[in-house]
């Protein structure tokens, strides 16, 4: 009972914090180009990401990985190994370890 109990608190605190949003405020240059424009996240969304979404992140990503070894011989008789993989690992990978912290988008401004 005691476990049951356990469980229900940690469930029910995990869901109360994932049901916060965490905003950020875009924060553009005076010059107004957008090669400048950087994404300010505040500092209740850089801890909340830290301590919540990044983990979780790096969990989905592991789980993830280990759903696409189980489903590859399946994804491979339909042609669709790409896209599994993409879909299971690549993108809970670039939201957990590419974008900034407590940034909203994934990945970073490349200069081209």
């Amino acid at each position: 009972m005691k476990l049951f109990r356990s469980t229900a608190v940690v469930l029910a605190l995990t869901t109360g914090l994932l049901a916060l949003p965490a905003q950020a405020e875009v924060v553009q240059n005076s010059s107004g180009d957008p090669l400048y424009t950087a994404e300010a996240p505040g500092a209740f969304s850089m801890v909340a990401d830290l301590l919540i979404a990044r983990p979780l992140l790096i969990a989905a990503t592991v789980i993830g990985a280990g759903v696409f070894v189980v489903a590859l011989p399946f994804a491979a008789t339909g042609g669709g190994i790409g896209d599994a993989g993409r879909a299971l690992v690549v993108e809970p990978g670039k939201a957990a370890f590419v974008r900034c912290l407590g940034c909203t988008g994934d990945g970073y401004n490349k200069r081209q």
